[in-house]
C-alpha cells in the first residue's frame, strides 16, 4: 500500500524537477517587436503635442518611420516639450511657411544613432537632416561639461534634459527649448540697390559749354525780341535821308 502511495509521489516530483530543468535551459522567446513608431513613443512620454503635430504636418514622422523600419539607419532626435514651443515669441510657428516648418523639423534629427557618451566625441559641426551644416544656416554644436550636454544653433543655447526613448537605433532625447537655425529664422538678405543712372548735367564738368543751343535760345541772341530804342532811331534816319536829298 505505501509502495502504490509512494510511486505515484515520485513521478510527479520527477516530473516537475525535469520541466523545471528544461526551462532553465532554452532563454524564453522574444516578444515580436512591433515597428518602430515615433510619434507613438512621444505620445506614450507625453509633453511633446506641439512637436507631434508638427512631425505629423511636414509627413516628418513617416519618413522617420520608413528610416527606421526599412533600413539599419540610426536616427538621434532632440524633442522640445510644448513649453519648449510655449517660451517661443508668439505667432512665430504661424509665421514659418511649410517648408521652413519642415526645416524646423530637419533640425532636430541628426541622421545616426548618438548615446550619451558619443556627445563627447561627435565632431562640429553636427549634420542635421535640415543640411547646410557648413554653410552657417543649418549649424548645430553639441558640447559637453561632465555629464551635462549643451547644443547651440546660433540662436537657441539649450541642454538635453532627459532621455525619452533609446534602442541602439533610435535615440529620443527631451530638450527644453525649439532649435531655432539660422537658415530659418534669420531674414533674407535686401536685393542689392540698382545704381541710379547719371544724368548728362553731371557728367559734364561744371565750366564747360554746352554741346548744343536751344534753337530758341539761338533766334533770342541773333534778333532780340526787343531790340535797343537807339537801334530803332538808326534805321529810321537811314529811311529817310534819301528824302532829304
Amino acid at each position: 500500500m505505501m509502495k502504490q502511495l509512494v510511486s505515484p509521489v515520485l513521478l510527479l516530483i520527477l516530473f516537475l524537477h525535469c520541466t523545471r530543468t528544461s526551462g532553465q535551459s532554452s532563454a524564453p522567446a522574444p516578444a515580436p517587436a512591433g515597428p518602430t513608431n515615433i510619434t507613438a513613443i512621444l505620445e506614450k512620454a507625453g509633453q511633446y503635442t506641439t512637436f507631434i503635430r508638427l512631425l505629423k504636418s511636414t509627413q516628418m514622422d513617416d519618413r522617420i518611420n520608413i528610416q527606421l523600419n526599412s533600413s539599419n539607419q540610426g536616427l538621434t532626435i532632440f524633442a522640445p516639450t510644448d513649453n519648449a514651443f510655449s517660451n517661443l515669441k508668439p505667432g512665430t510657428l504661424n509665421s514659418f511657411t511649410d517648408q521652413q516648418k519642415a526645416q524646423l523639423v530637419q533640425f532636430h534629427v541628426v541622421s545616426s544613432f548618438l548615446s550619451t557618451s558619443q556627445f563627447q566625441t561627435v565632431s562640429n559641426p553636427v549634420s542635421t537632416q535640415a543640411g547646410g551644416s557648413n554653410s552657417g544656416d543649418f549649424s548645430l554644436n553639441i558640447t559637453t561639461s561632465g555629464n551635462q550636454v549643451n547644443m547651440t544653433s546660433g540662436l537657441t543655447n539649450t541642454s538635453v534634459a532627459n532621455t525619452v526613448y533609446t534602442d541602439g537605433q533610435l535615440a529620443v532625447y527631451q530638450i527644453d527649448q525649439v532649435l531655432l537655425p539660422m537658415g530659418v529664422v534669420r531674414p533674407s538678405a535686401p536685393p542689392p540697390e540698382t545704381p541710379k543712372p547719371k544724368t548728362a548735367s553731371s557728367d559734364a564738368p561744371s565750366d564747360s559749354t554746352p554741346a548744343s543751343v536751344d534753337s530758341s535760345d539761338a533766334t533770342r541772341l541773333c534778333f532780340p525780341r526787343n531790340p535797343p530804342i537807339t537801334l530803332s532811331f538808326a534805321v529810321a534816319v537811314a529811311a529817310a535821308l534819301p528824302l532829304w536829298l
